[in-house]
């Protein structure tokens, strides 16, 4: 995005034009583009007014009504952390008594934001000209927070208590943009997290969800966050920051409020220490932030349940439990993973809706879908199959939802 798509709306006329549209319509752009260029506004202030339209009914589900005093990038949008969770991330400097917190690339502005709104005193610092434009704009309400536009190394941090980071997982190339997993490759890479943590500031950084165990530093607490089943992200939090006695959690956030499940030790795969057992009864699906934050084994022994496979991290249980933690379903019958036969059982049953899940092998829920259902008829009934292993035999287990 170039100055030429915020420019425009950085003037009066501009943001007066922007606050009169409507809820925007995608159906409608072309005609409310031809109507606002008749009305005598420039090509350019029309383009920037639309896009950020655009952008903010996008932002609405991570900023609601935030979202239609704020300015975006698509980019910006994309990465944005959402508000709900930048007030989790705020709240841990507010708990730790922190007043004044360097979010170093800051983006456009979601955790600056909800700090600010906690009379935190910010300094948001971001190094792409235009989203630092967005930035300043976005904290405009909040005068104890300033913009910088800079790199997250050069920031002078004297007088500072507190470090909020988001580093770039991304790197753009000719053919758009890679995700990159290494955190040393990040833009700042982690060593640069755990440099300012040896100083002894409240330091905290969003990473992605699928950071490795053996990368999290030693010094630090690792959160897990699920949103409505979705990992949105691992935070590490390091000195006042890091909450005694908990080095793993897992943060489950959805329709039954928010619930953490959390362990005071490092992860190994290798004393996980939960029985195996036989596909029976009911089976369990852990959240992806139970899963991420290898808290399946504690999971288990919280529900009284024990792992069909040592691999796999669905789990079992003869009684139902209500948890939060995961998604249940009653067993209701176990079959060899044979398609003949699933598609002979589908057609029996007059199958026409087949929601199909799968852990632990290859084959994708469509192609089973597509393959099961062709030809067999448009019967009026739905089912669910799991697919899975155990050991090197793959099954299908029939089940129903049950849930609490």
């Amino acid at each position: 995005m170039s100055t030429d798509a915020i420019s425009p709306l950085l003037t009066v006329a501009g943001w007066e034009l922007l606050a009169s549209l409507g809820p925007y319509k995608e159906s409608e752009s072309l005609k409310l583009n031809e109507t606002l260029r008749k009305a005598g506004h420039t090509p350019e202030l029309v383009a920037a007014a639309l896009t950020q339209a655009r952008l903010r009914a996008k932002a609405e589900a991570k900023f609601g009504e935030f979202a239609h005093q704020m300015l975006f990038t698509q980019a910006g949008l994309e990465q944005a952390t959402r508000l709900s969770i930048a007030a989790l991330h705020a709240q841990r400097f507010t708990t730790a008594s922190i007043t004044s917190v360097a979010d170093l690339g800051c983006g456009i502005g979601a955790d600056s934001l909800a700090m600010a709104s906690l009379d935190i005193n910010v300094t948001a610092v971001e190094m792409d000209e235009i989203t630092a434009a967005c930035t300043t704009v976005n904290l405009m309400p909040f005068p104890h927070a300033n913009v910088i536009c800079g790199r997250a190394e050069d920031t002078n941090l004297d007088g500072i208590e507190g470090v909020w980071l988001d580093p770039a997982r991304r790197t753009t190339n000719t053919s758009g943009t890679t995700r990159l997993f290494d955190p040393e490759a990040f833009s700042p890479p982690l060593s640069f997290v755990e440099k300012l943590a040896d100083s002894g500031r409240a330091v905290g950084v969003k990473m992605g969800p699928s950071i490795p165990h053996d990368a999290v530093p030693a010094t630090a607490e690792a959160q897990w966050i699920s949103v409505n089943g979705d990992v949105v992200e691992a935070g590490l939090y390091f000195n006042a920051l890091a909450r005694p006695g908990i080095r793993r959690a897992a943060l489950v956030v959805g329709a039954h409020g928010m619930n953490e499940l959390t362990s005071a030790i490092v992860y190994d795969p290798a004393h996980q220490d939960v029985q195996l057992g036989p596909i029976a009864g009911y089976l369990y699906e852990p959240d992806g932030a139970v899963i991420r934050a290898g808290l399946v084994a504690d999971l288990a022994r919280t529900m009284g349940a024990h792992l069909i496979d040592e691999h796999i991290a669905y789990l079992c249980s003869e009684q139902p439990a209500q948890t939060p933690f995961a998604r249940g379903y009653k067993v209701l019958e176990v079959k060899p993973f044979n398609i003949k036969a699933l598609k002979a059982w589908v057609k029996a049953n007059r199958i026409g809706v087949l929601d199909i899940k799968k852990r632990g092998i290859s084959t994708t829920p469509e192609e089973v879908r597509r393959q099961l259902l062709t030809g067999s008829g448009k019967g009026p009934n739905k089912a669910t199959l799991i697919l899975t292993r155990i050991g090197d035999d793959r099954i299908a287990v029939v089940v129903e939802p049950h849930g609490f």
